[in-house]
């Protein structure tokens, strides 16, 4: 058993208390797991959404990405929707926006 359970049966059981009082600490205890699960865990994952959303908006031609499916290819047309990525060659692929996950520019071979 870890320190967590342990703690949280006692305070389910009101051990060391009067009776009646381990509703109000448990209370705050929930109210506590909660503020750290947000804070750990809800916080930074909205704070990458939004740094998401802020990269597929300012997409530009000639920008070099990567897809969800692991495709590698360099913007030719954006759309509201839909990007046109050239793959390779006169290889073009149009895919939804949404499915654009990162830039590869830095990682890209200097040619």
């Amino acid at each position: 058993m870890n320190i967590l359970t342990i703690t949280l049966l006692q305070t389910a059981n009101g051990a060391g208390q009067a009776p009646g009082a381990g509703g109000s600490s448990f209370l705050i205890m929930m109210v506590l797991l909660f503020g750290i699960m947000w804070l750990f865990m809800i916080r930074p994952q909205r704070k990458q959404q939004k740094e998401l959303e802020k990269f597929r908006n300012e997409l530009k031609k000639g920008d070099k990405v990567v897809t969800a499916g692991g495709i590698y290819g360099t913007v030719d047309e954006i759309k509201d929707r839909s990007v046109l990525i050239k793959v390779d060659g006169d290889v073009k692929l149009r895919v939804d926006k949404n499915s654009i996950v990162r830039d590869f520019t830095e990682d890209a071979p200097k040619a």
